[in-house]
C-alpha cells in the first residue's frame, strides 16, 4: 500500500513543530506507522547542508546559492527517505518541502519563478505532498513568538519586509492550490490544530 505525504507550511514562529510532534503523537496513538522529518535535512547530508545554509558563520549566502543547496538536501531526503517509506506505506510528516522553497526563495529572495520548476523537474517531478497544512499567522505575531527563542537562525534574522513576502507566497499557494493546501488558524491552541488535523486526514486521506 502507498504510504500517504504530509507536510507543514508557514513562516517562522506559526507553531509548524509543535503541530507535527502532536500529530505525530495522536496518529502513533491509533496505532498509524509515522516517519517524522524535515526539510531541508531528514538525512545524514541533508542535515550538514542544513547547518551549513542556514548557519551565520558564512557571510553573505546569494539567493542562487540558497536555492540550489536548498534542492540539493531535497533530492538527497526524497531519494533516501520520503519515497522509500511511502513504498512502505508509512505516513510521513515533513515539516517544509518545496512550497518553502517557493515561498522564501521566490517570494522572499524574488528568485524567478521558472528556477524552481526546472529544480521541481529535476528532483521530484511526479512527487507532491497528498496534503499540506499551512499554518497561517499575521506576520508581525509569528515573529514576536520567535523572540523567545535563544538563537536565531539566518533566514530568520532576516527583516519584516521578508517574511511579509514569504507570507504573500503562501497565500498565492494556497489560492492555487486549495484542494491540496489547507489553511489553519495558527492562533488556535496547539492541541485544537492536531484534532482539526487528525479529523481532516482520517475523512480525506486514510480508510
Amino acid at each position: 500500500m502507498q504510504g500517504t505525504f504530509i507536510t507543514f507550511e508557514g513562516i517562522e514562529g506559526v507553531g509548524k513543530s509543535t503541530l507535527q510532534t502532536g500529530l505525530a503523537k495522536a496518529l502513533k496513538k491509533e496505532k498509524y506507522n509515522v516517519l517524522v522529518t524535515r526539510e531541508p535535512g531528514g538525512t545524514t547530508l541533508g542535515e550538514k547542508l542544513r547547518d551549513a545554509i542556514l548557519t551565520t558563520d558564512h557571510g553573505h549566502v546569494t539567493p542562487a546559492a540558497e536555492l540550489l543547496v536548498m534542492f540539493a538536501a531535497r533530492a538527497q531526503h526524497i531519494d533516501s527517505c520520503v519515497k522509500p517509506a511511502l513504498d512502505e506505506g508509512k505516513i510521513i510528516l515533513c515539516d517544509r518541502f518545496t512550497d518553502t522553497t517557493r515561498a522564501y526563495q521566490g517570494g522572499g529572495r524574488r528568485l524567478p519563478e521558472q528556477w524552481i520548476d526546472h529544480l521541481v523537474a529535476m528532483t521530484h517531478p511526479d512527487l507532491q505532498p497528498d496534503i499540506t497544512f499551512w499554518l497561517d499567522l499575521p506576520v508581525e505575531q509569528a515573529l514576536e513568538r520567535t523572540k523567545k527563542r535563544a538563537t536565531a537562525d539566518r533566514i530568520e534574522q532576516e527583516k519584516l519586509d521578508f517574511f511579509t513576502r514569504v507570507q504573500e507566497a503562501y497565500k498565492q499557494l494556497a489560492a492555487s492550490e486549495p484542494h491540496r493546501i489547507i489553511r489553519l488558524d495558527a492562533s488556535h491552541p496547539p492541541h485544537i490544530l492536531v484534532q482539526e488535523c487528525l479529523e481532516m486526514i482520517k475523512t480525506i486521506l486514510l480508510p
